[in-house]
């Protein structure tokens, strides 16, 4: 079988310095995939990362920073970040907030915290 199902909810968040939820649910040497779920109040550091990535929002409301623009993002919006340009999510509301994030290709070297 080629087929591969993966339940979200069954996959452990892995430890990361952003200290939230954040569970890896796919990796190939392609492109790997991240959801990343903010509690209200919750915010991820500002950094970097060495290849390009784009954000889908699958719950909530959230503010994302990249480089020195922000904006407010919902559902169902899909959000492009160029590689080595800081950014960061930030959950201002008072609900959860889920988005995706989609790395391409998968990254070879570290995030760089700022």
């Amino acid at each position: 079988m080629n087929m591969k199902i993966t339940k979200v909810a069954d996959v452990v968040s892995g430890p990361n310095p952003h200290h939230v939820d954040a569970r890896k649910i796919y990796e190939s040497p392609h492109a790997m995939a991240v959801v990343i779920t903010l509690q209200p109040g919750e915010l991820l550091k500002k950094h970097i990362t060495p290849v390009d990535v784009f954000f889908y929002v699958l719950e909530g409301t959230g503010i994302v920073e990249i480089g020195n623009e922000k904006a407010v993002c919902t559902k169902d919006m899909l959000i492009e970040s160029p590689a080595r340009i800081p950014h960061r999510w930030i959950n201002e509301s008072k609900a959860v907030f889920r988005v995706l994030v989609v790395k391409v290709p998968k990254p070879t070297e570290e995030t760089k915290l700022l």
